[in-house]
């Protein structure tokens, strides 16, 4: 019944960015309370007994539940950014999206060896972004990375790009 909400309450945009997209906008269950509410519970039952050090949000609807999944695991917040938008020392990955290519940067100091990490974004569809930020954080060398998601798109199979060890979830999957 939760999920269910959940989907009921995600909109849908015809031809976003670009023709022929439907975007899944999640922004309608962020405004939504009881929505929210249950976000943070399902994604905290998912990881509460993983030891999560940090999570990793991408830019931009990353920063959103990331902050918040990251306060209920006692965990702190590092966010991945496109060029220019972080002040220190970065490193970078470059890749090709669904439509175009784009780059994500990290502090290159964010992240350690001791590190348990979960990297979250709103959505899985090639799998694109989520790849780039998972190889950026593996060059910092963490103990373990997580993967999580709110909704995957799984008609477009965005997990076969993925290092099968790497542990894969998503709230939804339509």
């Amino acid at each position: 019944m939760r999920r269910e909400k959940l989907i009921s309450n995600i909109r849908n945009v015809p031809d976003f960015p670009i023709p022929g997209i439907q975007f899944k906008d999640v922004t309608t269950l962020f405004k939504d309370p009881e929505c929210l509410q249950i976000l943070s519970d399902i994604m905290y039952e998912m990881y509460k007994d993983k030891g999560i050090t940090k999570v990793v949000g991408i830019e931009s609807r990353g920063f959103i539940m990331g902050p918040i999944l990251a306060t209920r695991l006692n965990a702190g917040f590092i966010p991945i950014r496109k060029p220019g938008k972080l002040p220190a020392e970065t490193i970078e990955e470059t890749y090709d999206k669904e439509y175009g290519t784009d780059t994500v940067q990290i502090h290159k100091d964010a992240l350690d060896v001791n590190d348990i990490i979960l990297l979250h974004d709103d959505l899985l569809a090639t799998g694109g972004t989520m790849k780039a930020a998972c190889d950026l954080v593996k060059r910092l060398h963490p103990k373990a990375i997580y993967v999580n998601f709110i909704i995957e798109l799984k008609d477009l199979n965005g997990k076969d790009i993925f290092d099968p060890n790497i542990e894969i979830q998503s709230v939804l999957s339509l």
